[in-house]
Formats: C-alpha cells, structure tokens, sequence
C-alpha cells in the first residue's frame, strides 16, 4: 500500500438502507454514488447524492443522513494528505477545504473512480498512487472554497478546539457538563449553547463522536473490539456496538472483520 494511504479507511458498500445520527469525522470524506440515493444533511443544507456525483465532506462537519438502496465508495484522506498536496501545487502549506457535500464534475467522477479502481483491484503502487494525486490534485485546483493555515481542524472556533484538546487528553474519562464549562470559563448554560450553536452537536454527542473516531482508529490497527472500547471510555460493549453502528452504519466486528475495507 503506497505510503500515501496508510492507516485510510476505505469503504465499498452494496445496497445501504442504514441511517446515519449527527456525527463528524477529523478526515475528509470523499465518495462516489453509483446507484440509489443518501439524503444528507447538516447545519446549513439538505442534498441528496444521486449517481454519479461525488460527496465531500471536510473535517469537522457534522453531517447526518439517510440511504436507500446505496451503492458508493468512500474514502478518508487524512488533513495532513491534503495539506502537502496542497503544498506541492501551490507551495504554500495551507490546508484546503471543499464546496460541501456534492460536486456535479464529471472529470472528477471519473479520475476518482479510475483512483478507487485501482485501488480495489490491488493494482501496482505506483499507478494507485498516480491515481490518486491526479484525482486530489484536480479535487483542489477546481472546487477548493478557502484555506486555513495548517493546523487543529477547529482552530477557529476557541470554545470547540479548547474542549477538543481537553477531551483527548483523557478519552476515557466521564466529563461532567461543570468540568466541560469550567475549562473555558463559561457557566453551564453558556458553554451549552455555545457549542452547540459553534458545532451543531451538544457535547454529549461530541464526546460520544470522538471516542468512536478513536475506537474506529484502534480497531483498523489491529486493537479488539472490547480493548477499543474500555480505551475510550465504554464500560459497557452492547452499548459501544450500538453507538458504533448508528455512527458509521456498519459494527466494529465488521470493520475488524475486513480490515481496512468496508465490503
């Protein structure tokens, strides 16, 4: 596997009748619909996902949907992918974002689809790894909305990036809403509806979020099930199935179960 790809989760999926709950990824998530439909949405728009268009999503939306009779690719190129092709193109290391969610851009449908081929087919390292630049490289040059400097993906947005940190330095630790206010100075009521209205998830939801993108992490790198779950806080491993399930549509034995491809 090209260097490029390593620790990326790929997903080829038949016939998807799953919900998807609020949720966020700190990747983006690029696809390609080949039949039936995903109705998706977030905090500013709804759109659906015919065949033949191309989703987006940068990291750190929160976005949620439905599908019926789905059949898509996915893929979830790392911030740091991205910045360093952005880097080689414009040598300038900025970290690009997308038009969000859908691209009607038949020349890009096509170069990515030539990328998941490919890579699918366990083709030579160095004509996926083509495939893939020329298909990013052209995600870029042609739909790229605004940068930032590269850094935490939620930089911008004081209150989220302070609870992200102060999250991730103990995962597994059950956070009280006072703990959560009192670390950035604000009542309970305050950093409630600020985090909401800054991220679109409470943070209930956000916690819950990124101890499954942690699990899902250790899972692909050969972790089981239930130490995944007790790392990140899950005491209870019907409830962190659960979870896991309405988050990513699929169990983490299936995820374990097909390494880092969703079959």
């Amino acid at each position: 596997m090209s260097k490029l790809l390593l620790n990326t989760l790929f997903e080829n999926v038949r016939y998807s009748t799953a919900d998807f709950t609020k949720h966020y990824h700190d990747t983006y998530t690029i696809g390609l619909t080949y039949n039936g439909v995903l109705k998706s949405y977030n905090s500013y728009e709804s759109y659906e996902s015919y065949e033949y268009s191309v989703r987006i999503n940068n990291p750190g939306e929160v976005h949620a949907g439905k599908s019926k009779e789905w059949s898509h690719v996915n893929f979830y190129p790392t911030v740091e992918v991205m910045t360093n092709l952005y880097e080689q193109i414009f040598h300038d290391r900025k970290t690009p974002f997308f038009k969000r969610h859908i691209i009607e851009d038949k020349i890009l449908f096509t170069k990515l689809h030539h990328f998941f081929d490919s890579y699918f087919k366990n083709e030579d390292e160095i004509l996926i790894e083509s495939n893939l630049i020329d298909a990013l490289s052209h995600l870029i040059l042609n739909s790229t909305i605004y940068t930032k400097k590269y850094n935490d993906i939620f930089e911008d947005k004081k209150i989220i990036k302070n609870t992200y940190e102060f999250i991730n330095d103990s995962i597994d630790t059950n956070f009280t809403l006072e703990t959560l206010a009192s670390n950035v100075n604000l009542s309970k009521f305050h950093f409630l509806r600020l985090f909401k209205k800054d991220f679109g998830l409470t943070p209930h939801a956000f916690i819950i979020n990124e101890r499954l993108n942690r699990a899902n992490n250790l899972i692909q790198n050969g972790h089981s099930i239930s130490s995944a779950s007790v790392q990140v806080g899950f005491n209870d491993q019907s409830h962190f199935t659960r979870n896991f399930k309405k988050y990513f549509g699929y169990t983490p034995s299936y995820l374990q179960k097909n390494s880092n491809i969703i079959l």
